[in-house]
C-alpha cells in the first residue's frame, strides 16, 4: 500500500478549540558542525529540541519532518546563520512559529602558556532560536570554566590563597545587523578571571597559571561586574544575562552574581 493512500490522522479536523504552544520532538542527538570565528570547520555532536505551534482546529503535527530537517544535508551553523534551519521548519511544519534549542560541546584548541604545548578545551554551548510574526531570534549561551582566587584569602593569610573552580555563563543576543561570535565570549570570560584553564599543562605552566591566578584576585563580583562593563560597550550586544557560579573549596556552597541587561 503506497503511503498516499493510508490515513493521515493527525490532519484530522481538532474540536477542542485549544491552541498547542510548542509541540515537537526532543531530545534528539544529530552530528552537527559548527563553523568558528575564524572560517573552521568543527565537528561535534548536537542535541536538538524543535517545536512548533499547533493550531487549536490540527489534531496533531508531523514529528517525521523534524528528522528529515536533519537529515536532508550537513547540519552546518556559525554565529549568523542558525536562523536559516528555524526557518525550514517553520515552513516545512506550515506553522506560524518554529522554535529550535540546541546544545552542543564546543572544542577550542588552546596553547599552555610556557611550554605551548597544545590540548582541546571544551565548553557547553546553547544557540536558542525563535521565529515568531516574521521576525527571526537567535540567542546565544556558553558556560565558561574559569579559576577565580579569594582576594579576602590572599589579604588576610600570611601565604596562599584559596581559590575555587568557577562558571561563567553568558548568554546574548546580537543586535540587528551585527555579527555576534562565540570565541568573543569565551575569550572576555577568561580575560576578566583570575586565571583561564587548560586541559594540558606541565610543570612550567602550573607554575605561571598558579601565579596569575594569585595576581589577579576576584569576588564573584569582581568577575561579574569586570565582564558587565565589556558587554555594555559591545555594540554587537542589545541583551545579556551573565552568570558565575564559583564552587568553593572551604565552604559547602557556592558563591553566585547575575547582572542581566536588555540594551
Amino acid at each position: 500500500m503506497k503511503s498516499c493512500d493510508l490515513p493521515d490522522t493527525q490532519n484530522n479536523l481538532d474540536t477542542r478549540q485549544i491552541i498547542i504552544d510548542r509541540v515537537g520532538i526532543k531530545d534528539i542527538s544529530h552530528p552537527i558542525t559548527y563553523i568558528d570565528r575564524e572560517g573552521n570547520k568543527s565537528p561535534t555532536v548536537g542535541n536538538f529540541t524543535m517545536t512548533v505551534t499547533l493550531p487549536e482546529n490540527v489534531k496533531g503535527t508531523h514529528m517525521s519532518r523534524f528528522i528529515q530537517i536533519l537529515n536532508e544535508g550537513p547540519c552546518e551553523f556559525d554565529s549568523g546563520n542558525f536562523g536559516k534551519i528555524i526557518e525550514k521548519v517553520r515552513d516545512r511544519l506550515e506553522s506560524e512559529t518554529a522554535h529550535i534549542i540546541l546544545d552542543f560541546p564546543f572544542f577550542r584548541k588552546k596553547k599552555a602558556p610556557s611550554s605551548g604545548v597544545e590540548s582541546m578545551m571544551d565548553y557547553q554551548v546553547t544557540l536558542y532560536g525563535s521565529l515568531d510574526k516574521g521576525v527571526t531570534e537567535v540567542m546565544m549561551k556558553v558556560v565558561v570554566p574559569v579559576t577565580s582566587l579569594c582576594p579576602c584569602s590572599k589579604s588576610i593569610s600570611k601565604y596562599g590563597a584559596h581559590n575555587q573552580r568557577s562558571h561563567i555563563t553568558i548568554k546574548a543576543k546580537a543586535t540587528v545587523g551585527k555579527t555576534l561570535y562565540l570565541e568573543d565570549l569565551i575569550d572576555l570570560a577568561e580575560t576578566k578571571a583570575s586565571c583561564e584553564l587548560y586541559a594540558i599543562l606541565k610543570r612550567e605552566d602550573e607554575k605561571v597559571v598558579t601565579e596569575r591566578a594569585y595576581d589577579n584576585p576576584a569576588f564573584v563580583e569582581d568577575l561579574v561586574r569586570d565582564i558587565a562593563v565589556d558587554l555594555n560597550a559591545n555594540n554587537n550586544i542589545d541583551y545579556y544575562r551573565l552568570e558565575s557560579e564559583n564552587f568553593e573549596s572551604i565552604h559547602n556552597h557556592s558563591a553566585y552574581a547575575l547582572i542581566e541587561n536588555q540594551k
